[in-house]
């Protein structure tokens, strides 16, 4: 078994990130203005390089957006007991 990632800031951003992300519409995506905070737009910078969204800035889930996201909403569901 593969050793576990610690969860860095960068990490912690880029699970919010997912998190925010209405899997009931896809079609709704998510705008990271330029006033956000630095760690969320170099979140979604780096979601961006992965595949993972349309956009540097947000915008859309990929497929693989989508399901990264799905993974990360179900985990937070289960760690908080919702």
């Amino acid at each position: 078994m593969n050793p576990i990632p610690a969860i860095t800031p960068e990490l912690a951003a880029e699970l919010e990130l997912l998190a925010g992300y209405n899997l009931a519409n896809i079609g709704e995506g998510i705008k990271v203005h330029h006033n956000a905070q630095p760690a969320m737009r170099e979140a979604a910078e780096r979601l961006h390089a992965k595949g993972l969204l349309t956009k540097s800035d947000g915008g859309y889930l990929t497929d693989g957006g989508i399901e990264a996201a799905q993974h990360v909403q179900t985990a937070l569901a289960i760690l908080v007991g919702t």
